[in-house]
């Protein structure tokens, strides 16, 4: 549960980062979870495989603590590996409230969340979850796409809207929130702040998590990490791929440098391995979601 690991990076059980597998969440800091779902993905299936992969990409990073940080988050804080929710394939009207149950286990016990998905939509009743607890959140979504199409059907389950939704319930607070890298027109953000892919490139990343940062100061954030918010060069592993995004070192820079949100827990959704043989996507998958742990944890050693 603490620790370095030092397994070979070519056996060993591929949980993420090597933590213990468990359901005892007595003295867990952080409970990384999967939830493996893509009823509703735009064009290619598979981001039900997404955990599976993302775990097996972040066996190569628990050796060393995370360059740059100054700490290493597996030895200050406890991390297990939740494993993935259960649920029946069959029931898909059943699934939101178990994922919005799934994840209250988790933040009952104490415990932040750590989500790997998963297409986009199991964000909304993770937010749910959250809402119950903490109140309305501000968002911060790395995503090619706003997710804020209108939806007033609540029986949709569709990861597109999860956004317009979150909003509607009354779960973030949009003039806190912040979706950066979008390049698809929407012309309705609902009051999201919006740094689309074009400004990231013109103005540069440090200044975007500069400008993050002012939009959201010191209100408790909840970080979603839509994979095709990165450029397919660098993650083609992905369900809906749109060109001209972030690369991977602007990601990096990023989400460095937002280092000091209070940041609640955060998920990183629709990586889908069978389009991406080299297993780019998931690697760049699994090193978001250490980095989501990195802003967790710099804000609690303060």
């Amino acid at each position: 549960m603490r620790g370095a690991s030092f397994e070979n990076a070519f056996g060993g059980a591929p949980s993420f980062l090597r933590r213990r597998y468990t359901k005892d969440l007595a003295g867990v800091d952080v409970a990384v979870t999967g939830i493996p779902f893509d009823q509703s993905v735009t064009n290619r299936p598979g981001c039900r495989f997404g955990p599976r992969a993302i775990r097996e990409a972040s066996t190569l990073q628990p050796y060393d603590p995370p360059y740059g940080w100054g700490f290493d988050p597996l030895g200050d804080f406890s991390v297990v590996d939740y494993g993935d929710m259960a649920f029946d394939y069959a029931k898909i009207s059943a699934f939101p409230a178990a994922v919005t149950a799934h994840v209250r286990q988790i933040l009952n016990a104490g415990a932040a969340s750590l989500t790997l998905g998963g297409d986009h939509f199991i964000t909304l009743p993770i937010l749910r979850a959250y809402a119950e607890k903490y109140g309305p959140v501000a968002l911060l979504q790395f995503d090619a796409h706003s997710d804020s199409w209108v939806d007033d059907d609540a029986e949709r389950i569709d990861h597109g809207t999860f956004v317009y939704k979150a909003v509607q319930e009354g779960l973030i607070l949009p003039e806190k929130s912040v979706a950066v890298g979008i390049r698809t027109v929407n012309p309705d953000t609902l009051g999201v702040h919006i740094i689309d892919a074009p400004e990231v490139h013109r103005i540069g990343p440090s200044a975007v998590a500069g400008k993050v940062r002012e939009i959201i100061g010191d209100t408790p954030c909840y970080l979603t990490f839509d994979i095709d918010g990165l450029d397919p060069a660098y993650a083609p592993g992905t369900g809906t791929p749109v060109w001209g995004g972030l690369s991977t070192a602007q990601a990096a820079v990023i989400l460095r440098e937002i280092a000091g949100l209070n940041l609640l827990g955060g998920d990183v959704v629709e990586v889908s391995p069978p389009y991406d043989t080299t297993g780019a996507t998931a690697v760049a998958g699994a090193h978001v979601a250490m980095e989501i742990l990195c802003l967790w944890a710099w804000t609690r050693r303060k």
